[in-house]
C-alpha cells in the first residue's frame, strides 16, 4: 500500500493555492517549483545564480523535512526567463548536484508569476524506503 505524505513549508501559497512544497509517495519525494521567494519576497533579485542557489535550498530543504537526503535527488528541471541566464543557473546546479549527477533539464520560459523571479526549480528524489512488513 502506497502512503501519501504532504510536506509544507509554510510558505504564504501553499494554502491558497491548495499544493504542498513536497510530496512523499512510497520510495519517491518530489518538490513543487521553488523559487528565491522568502517570506513571500522575491530574494536576490537580478541574480540568476543567487536565485538558483536559494531556490534549489528551499527544495532541498523540503527533501530533508520529508526524509530524504541530498544524495536521493535523480532529477532536476530548472526554468530560467533568460537563455542568458542558463550559465548561471547551470553553474549553482554543478555546485550543488555535480558529484550526485542527477538527470536534469533546463528550459526557458516567458516569464515566472513575480517578475523579479528569474529562476524556478523541481526537485525530484528516490529513497528506498523500509518496508512496512519489516
Amino acid at each position: 500500500m502506497t502512503v501519501v505524505e504532504r510536506i509544507g513549508s509554510g510558505g504564504p501559497w501553499e494554502q491558497l493555492y491548495g499544493y504542498a512544497r513536497a510530496v512523499v509517495a512510497g520510495d519517491w519525494i518530489v518538490t513543487s517549483g521553488c523559487t528565491s521567494t522568502v517570506d513571500g519576497v522575491v530574494v536576490h533579485k537580478g541574480d540568476p545564480y543567487a536565485q538558483a542557489k536559494e531556490a534549489f535550498r528551499i527544495g532541498l530543504d523540503s527533501i530533508v523535512a520529508a526524509g530524504g537526503a541530498f544524495a536521493d535527488v535523480v532529477r532536476t528541471r530548472m526554468y530560467v526567463t533568460d537563455p542568458a541566464f542558463a550559465d548561471a543557473v547551470g553553474r549553482a546546479h554543478g555546485e550543488l548536484f555535480g558529484l550526485i549527477r542527477p538527470a536534469a533539464t533546463l528550459v526557458v520560459v516567458g516569464r515566472l508569476l513575480d517578475p523579479d523571479q528569474l529562476v524556478e526549480v523541481e526537485l525530484d528524489a528516490y529513497r528506498r524506503r523500509e518496508s512496512e512488513d519489516g
